[in-house]
């Protein structure tokens, strides 16, 4: 029998539990897909099938909610036998990630006993390392806060620096949930880096960390598994655990800096070289502004010029021309807005950009066709920490494809 260990993967998106280690690193495919051996999910790779329908059940468990769901309704929605759910469901319970939820009234037959997820039985920690604060989070396998903690960084102060003040951080989070089982830390930060590798590129208005090993020198300072990605595809992964597993949406993120987050078809979307996203640097102004990056007029610059000015309405415009040319180049459904300037103002930034871009869409013929929501994302000022978390708690989690998907709350 297989223990159900947790696990954190390389690639948080990646569909399979499969612990990543010395012995057994992260697929070498540029793209980040799973190798051949990855992808043999037969009774040759029968213990890589073990953990993987685990998890497609623990994934049909967390979005039945607090209801539950019976036994032969998850065979039902996994399409594996009664039998087999038989089996796995009682290793879950064992490792005490699920419980029984009582019985449902009987419809002829035996009454069937209801099962649910254990969100307290592990966490996982968020950590979101801007450039002048950090936000750690300690969430619980439903991806809801259990302790937050927020205190002042200077990511420009260099390594050693930033790093014992991470670790001081995750130290004082788990140290308000002593007995919580922490099975690994996710960490944002700004772009551009490598998720796969773990390492650093040139972050804007910060070169030095350009090839920097973040992930291996936070795991070997924290203890723990370590899974790294940009501040907005955390957000933004976190935010498709919440919608309805498909569908597309742009994350945009205004704090320090601007940056887009891209769900396409119910995937974060990182391009083939890791590089999407970098939507603040798209130049909409040739004379305009210097901005951080070195170019001129970049939506960044022109936005920062205008909250550094006080002017929200301005500054929510020209992030709506953004928001139009994303919507008219990738078709996305709706807009999440998040960071810190659109929450000090969120009626302000809703407004301006819905109507920058259906401004846009209609000057194009697009608006009688077809309507895009801008709303505020769900999760507030922890949006980006709590994505950070749901990177580790994806290594438990297959996508439910089954009745029960519809119990998530949609964005």
């Amino acid at each position: 029998m297989l223990p159900l260990k947790q696990r954190c993967c390389q690639s948080a998106s990646g569909p399979h539990n499969r612990e990543v280690t010395s012995e057994n690193p992260p697929p070498s495919d540029p793209a980040g897909r799973p190798g051949p051996a990855e992808r043999a999910l037969g009774g040759a790779n029968l213990p890589l099938l073990r953990g993987h329908n685990a998890a497609v059940l623990l994934g049909l468990l967390r979005a039945a909610g607090e209801g539950g769901v019976s036994r032969l309704e998850l065979a039902e929605g996994s399409g594996l036998t009664p039998q087999a759910v038989s089996k796995i469901t009682a290793r879950l319970r064992e490792e005490g990630l699920a419980t029984e939820a009582g019985r449902r009234a009987s419809t002829g037959g035996k009454p069937r006993t209801v099962l649910r997820l254990v969100p307290g039985a592990r966490h996982a920690i968020g950590l979101h390392l801007d450039r002048d604060e950090s936000v750690a989070v300690l969430a619980d396998l439903a991806g809801e806060p259990v302790a937050v903690r927020r205190a002042p960084l200077d990511l420009g102060a260099g390594a050693d620096e930033v790093l014992a003040a991470a670790a001081a951080q995750v130290a004082e989070v788990r140290a308000a949930a002593p007995e919580a089982r922490v099975i690994g830390a996710g960490v944002a930060c700004p772009g551009p880096l490598d998720h796969r590798t773990g390492v650093l590129h040139r972050v804007t208005g910060l070169p030095q960390w350009d090839g920097y090993p973040l992930r291996a020198a936070l795991a070997e300072r924290l203890g723990l598994p370590v899974v790294l990605d940009k501040d907005t595809n955390a957000a933004a992964h976190g935010l498709a655990q919440q919608a309805d597993g498909a569908g597309s949406f742009g994350y945009l993120h205004l704090g320090t800096g601007l940056g887009a987050g891209l769900v396409l078809g119910g995937a974060v979307h990182r391009g083939a070289r890791t590089g999407a996203g970098e939507f603040g640097h798209q130049v909409v102004q040739l004379d305009g502004p210097r901005c951080g990056c070195g170019k001129r007029g970049c939506i960044e610059a022109l936005c920062l010029a205008a909250v550094a000015a006080g002017d929200p309405a301005e500054a929510a415009r020209v992030l709506g021309v953004g928001a139009a040319n994303l919507v008219e180049l990738l078709d996305v459904d709706r807009i999440l807005l998040g960071g810190r300037t659109v929450l000090a103002d969120p009626p302000a930034y809703v407004r301006g950009v819905a109507a920058s871009l259906d401004g846009q869409l209609r000057a194009h013929g697009a608006a009688e066709a077809r309507t895009v929501p801008v709303v505020l994302a769900p999760g507030g000022p922890h949006t980006v920490p709590l994505g950070a978390a749901h990177l580790v708690l994806a290594s438990l989690f297959a996508p439910p494809h089954g009745p029960f998907t519809g119990a998530r709350a949609a964005l």
